[in-house]
């Protein structure tokens, strides 16, 4: 039987840094003069699960490339999120794009009650948890952003009231 040497074996892993999530993967199409030229898209979300969690959208010949340069560019783009316990800190509203989402502070125990992409970026960043809602859009890319710009206006309320105390 042979054996193939160029797979990782189950027993040598050593534990991953972040926590990659894939979240969409897009089939693109270009029409060009020697044919169809078909390549995909990967949107990732990246986290530690401690309060980091990164996202990358990066496009390549085929799926694998196209998540390890998702990865890699989500890991360049890490943001740092306060956390209060297992929950955010504040209520906030924002919009990215055609996508709105809210984004509340939940109880101990009450678990992530968020749809889809925004569950997996709060989970990403190791908010266990907190409540949220997408208004607007199903776009998951437009949402997975609006998560993220919502996650950094926590952590930029959090710095300014620290300045003020």
């Amino acid at each position: 039987m042979p054996r193939n040497f160029n797979r990782e074996s189950p027993y040598d892993r050593t534990p991953k840094e972040f926590e990659e999530t894939v979240v969409q993967i897009n089939r693109i199409s270009k029409k060009t003069k020697g044919g169809n030229q078909v390549r995909f898209s990967a949107l990732v979300v990246v986290g530690d699960r401690k309060g980091k969690v990164g996202v990358g959208i990066e496009k390549a010949g085929d799926v694998r490339n196209a998540i390890q340069k998702a990865i890699a560019a989500a890991k360049r783009r890490l943001i740092e999120i306060p956390l209060v316990g297992t929950t955010v800190p504040y209520s906030v509203r924002e919009k990215f794009s055609a996508a709105e989402v809210l984004l509340k502070p939940a109880p101990a125990g009450s678990g992530i009650i968020a749809g889809g992409p925004m569950r997996v970026v709060l989970e990403a960043a190791g908010i266990r948890d907190a409540s949220g809602k997408i208004l607007g859009t199903k776009n998951k890319i437009s949402n997975v952003y609006a998560t993220l710009k919502a996650l950094e206006k926590i952590s930029y309320i959090s710095e300014m009231r620290k300045g003020t105390k």
